[in-house]
């Protein structure tokens, strides 16, 4: 099963709540740039389901994305925001591979929950810095529990 974390695009400085930043042009850009890269990466592999922060930015990430990558259902998680726990998502979302057995699930969400998701599945220490558009893309191994980073991805990355 492939497991996608993805980081929104890059947001307004300010809003009248937190939850209220959109995403900048530059951050529309960065993640169509994104959504067009994983699109090759799963070379024709529709998206069983993708996870989306309810905070407006991750909503317009996956606005930009969607056009790219198909996917069979979309759904809004609360639990997902930047004030999420990674041990619970991280539980959540064994649960549901052991129960739906999705072959590609997508969650769009902020820091450090991103970070801390990843390092839930790869138990590396240090967990990674997501840059605004950033993916990592894990190969679970749901009989065995582990994962492996498959590819990590960003849009200065692809730029250089």
């Amino acid at each position: 099963m492939k497991l996608i974390i993805m980081r929104h695009g890059e947001a307004q400085a300010f809003a009248a709540s937190d939850s209220e930043r959109g995403l900048t042009v530059n951050g529309e850009r960065q993640s169509e740039q994104m959504a067009a890269w994983l699109s090759q990466h799963l070379a024709g592999e529709t998206i069983d389901k993708v996870l989306v922060s309810p905070y407006l930015r991750a909503q317009q990430t996956w606005q930009v994305c969607a056009p790219h990558l198909p996917a069979r259902e979309v759904a809004t998680e609360p639990d997902i925001t930047p004030y999420g726990q990674s041990d619970q998502v991280y539980t959540y979302l064994q649960a549901m591979f052991d129960v739906e057995a999705p072959n590609v699930v997508l969650v769009v969400s902020h820091l450090p929950l991103v970070g801390y998701l990843t390092n839930e599945w790869l138990q590396n220490g240090q967990p990674p810095m997501f840059s605004t558009s950033a993916m990592a893309v894990l190969d679970i191994d749901g009989q065995n529990d582990t994962a492996e980073l498959i590819a990590m991805m960003s849009p200065r990355e692809l730029q250089g």
